[in-house]
């Protein structure tokens, strides 16, 4: 035979896990210092003019 399972307690445990989840995912999202948001910001920057500065212009891909 199964297990018998306090409903109230499962849904009470499932709601605790689901909360958890969301602050664990606030915690990476927003608990960093600002050095280290605008070093994250600066090197996406970095990125996007490199990738800008090596794309071919519409112009020189129709010769």
């Amino acid at each position: 035979m199964g297990d018998i399972v306090n409903l109230r307690q499962a849904r009470k445990r499932k709601a605790r896990a689901e909360r958890e989840a969301a602050a664990d995912a606030n915690r990476v999202a927003f608990g960093r210092t600002k050095a280290e948001r605008n070093a994250t910001r600066d090197e996406t920057e970095r990125s996007e003019r490199r990738l800008d500065a090596h794309r071919l212009a519409r112009d020189d891909l129709e010769d």
